[in-house]
């Protein structure tokens, strides 16, 4: 089995992900929402998991000032339960810490206790329920935040990130 690359997302991902946001959820995002999170969304950062150049999970998250919130995670069925989930977690959280984010927010069904499992091991902890969160089924949330973020990193760079600082605003402003 060849290695996984984790990498930002780019617009050349968004069939790909697509297809495997919906082989994942019950209500799955549209094609279009993905692109307009790639093209028009500054506060949103994603990264996927690729490996033989097939994307297998996709994490992603919107900054805003100090806060994340994590909007999806998923990976492939046929690749779960081999940590791939959990470094595209970690990751995207030392992503967003790198960005200025001081905790993570996410709503995970009160049922998937694999993924709120998943979570705690990386530091979250139950702040509240949902109710009825999810239209399919009416299910509640779990709120779920993590206050304890990994140290950003003082090399850190990017382009997007970079350039609203020039202009003196505030990556997503």
């Amino acid at each position: 089995m060849s290695e996984v690359v984790y990498r930002r997302m780019n617009v050349a991902d968004v069939d790909q992900v697509t297809a495997l946001e919906r082989a994942t959820f019950a209500i799955p995002w549209s094609r279009d929402s993905f692109m307009r999170e790639m093209t028009e969304n500054v506060v949103a950062r994603y990264l996927v998991a690729e490996r033989d150049g097939r994307i297998i999970g996709y994490a992603g998250a919107w900054v805003i000032l100090d806060e994340c919130h994590i909007t999806n995670v998923a990976v492939a069925e046929a690749e779960r339960g081999q940590g791939i989930g959990r470094q595209l977690t970690a990751r995207l959280l030392q992503y967003v810490s790198n960005l200025g984010a001081a905790y993570a927010t996410l709503e995970v069904r009160l049922s998937n206790l694999r993924a709120q499992h998943l979570y705690a091991s990386l530091g979250f902890v139950t702040l509240g329920k949902r109710k009825r969160y999810y239209e399919d089924n009416q299910e509640d949330a779990l709120l779920m935040v993590c206050e304890r973020m990994p140290e950003a990193e003082a090399d850190f760079q990017e382009a997007e990130t970079d350039a609203a600082l020039r202009q003196g605003t505030a990556p997503g402003e």
